[in-house]
């Protein structure tokens, strides 16, 4: 019936926001929820928002560190915007065309695209750039006009995200690790949500090594969603040591991971 279709659509189209402090295994998760949808049959697009992740090492890509950032592709900037890249003021396009870079300038793992967008060098907090408006522009096309699951690793913040485009992400997960620091973050990052009138925030706890670790969490996040919590995992940490995909190792993490995918 419709409501089957609709749900069936939803679910292959599904818009993911990921979160969280420096060190709580934000790209970890995030390499796991795009693996594991991949395996599902699921066409996901991976997003690199965060200038100090790597999520294509975490995907298992071969040669990431030569993925280019797309704020650093000069002539790609100026050929949209007008403008050459490092500029204040002038005149340049405010609605670049982006449509087609997801598919034409991602690496592909599997049913994943990825893209990394790189970080914009400014002047001053929000001001107008060539580079930064190509960025929001992919951001929005790809939020609201790609028929794909969407996975975005950001930084401690979402700052890629505005007003227009905070109305189609499903689901703004926050990872935590147990810590007053880290409580405190995911406060911060609802706070900032809320100001765009994105309210669909959710938690997942990482590195949980007891039960007093959840009781810990959900004691200081009182009135979080929590979706789920990976366990503390010596096989991650080695796999981050010697450069392998968390995905690609027997970390018991993989089965909280879809079980997540099962409630989302």
């Amino acid at each position: 019936d419709n409501l089957t279709m609709c749900a069936a659509r939803k679910e292959n189209h599904m818009k993911l926001a990921v979160s969280g402090k420096g060190g709580v295994g934000k790209t970890t998760f995030s390499s796991l929820l795009a693996r594991t949808l991949s395996d599902q049959g699921k066409k996901v697009l991976a997003i690199d928002a965060d200038p100090d992740a790597n999520l294509a090492a975490a995907l298992g890509i071969a040669d990431a560190d030569k993925v280019t950032p797309i704020a650093e592709m000069k002539e790609l900037i100026f050929e949209r915007t007008g403008a050459q890249p490092g500029t204040i003021g002038g005149f340049f396009k405010l609605n670049p065309k982006v449509d087609d870079i997801p598919d034409t300038l991602s690496v592909r793992l599997d049913n994943i695209k990825l893209m990394r967008l790189g970080s914009v060098k400014k002047g001053g907090a929000g001001c107008l750039c060539p580079e930064s408006t190509l960025l929001k522009a992919l951001v929005t096309h790809v939020v609201l006009g790609r028929n794909e699951v969407v996975i975005m690793d950001m930084e401690a913040g979402i700052e890629h995200l505005g007003r227009a485009t905070a109305q189609a992400v499903d689901k703004l997960i926050v990872v935590v690790a147990p810590g007053s620091r880290s409580s405190a973050t995911a406060e911060h990052i609802r706070r900032l949500a809320a100001e765009i009138r994105l309210d669909h925030v959710a938690v997942v706890g990482n590195k949980i090594r007891s039960p007093k670790d959840e009781e810990f969490l959900r004691k200081h996040l009182p009135d979080f969603e929590f979706l789920g919590f990976l366990p503390y995992d010596d096989t991650l940490i080695e796999a981050d040591l010697s450069g392998t995909a968390p995905y690609d190792t027997a970390t018991t993490a993989k089965q909280v991971v879809a079980g997540i995918i099962d409630k989302l």
